[in-house]
């Protein structure tokens, strides 16, 4: 049995009836493609999230590498609570600025299904494993990576859409 909203969920309903120019928004803040969010907009209405969701996925694996590159410059590097040592903190800041400086990227990861207190080990054993990658192989998996935060993102999305008083929704998902 599926875990997100149903087909007569109110955000998916609610999504559905915005404007082109509002869905085309929220999913910008989904995922920073333009072409991806204008291909999901477009092929409105869906008939359940689960049809969402696969139809993301696809136009994520369609995605140039200019629509990747686009996208990754919306996105910001994971980062810790501001109560967590600052040891942490700052093995954090020196390994994304290896990562960016080796791949010329943010360093991006999707931590669903972690607890917080596992995001830094996570994140910190992730981004050593991916600077031995060869560009080709980083970029797969960085596309990847942006495809699972564009799930849960569109979930959240769908969540709040349902919640949200207005139109168009307060705030599609946590911060990045």
């Amino acid at each position: 049995m599926s875990t997100r909203p149903s087909a007569h969920s109110s955000g998916l309903g609610r999504f559905n009836a915005w404007s082109r120019d509002q869905a085309e928004a929220a999913l910008l803040e989904c995922c920073g493609s333009t072409r991806w969010a204008q291909r999901l907009a477009a092929h409105r209405p869906y008939p359940d999230v689960d049809t969402l969701i696969a139809a993301s996925d696809e136009a994520g694996y369609d995605l140039a590498p200019a629509d990747i590159s686009e996208a990754l410059t919306t996105e910001s590097a994971p980062c810790l609570h501001h109560d967590a040592p600052r040891a942490a903190h700052l093995a954090l800041r020196a390994a994304h600025a290896a990562y960016e400086s080796r791949f010329g990227h943010v360093f991006v990861i999707c931590l669903d299904g972690l607890r917080p207190s596992q995001h830094v080990d996570q994140v910190l054993a992730a981004i050593r494993t991916r600077l031995a990658h060869d560009p080709d192989e980083e970029r797969a998996l960085t596309a990847e990576e942006m495809r699972r935060l564009a799930r849960g993102r569109i979930i959240e999305l769908m969540t709040e859409a349902g919640r949200a008083p207005g139109p168009f929704p307060q705030a599609a998902y946590a911060p990045r």
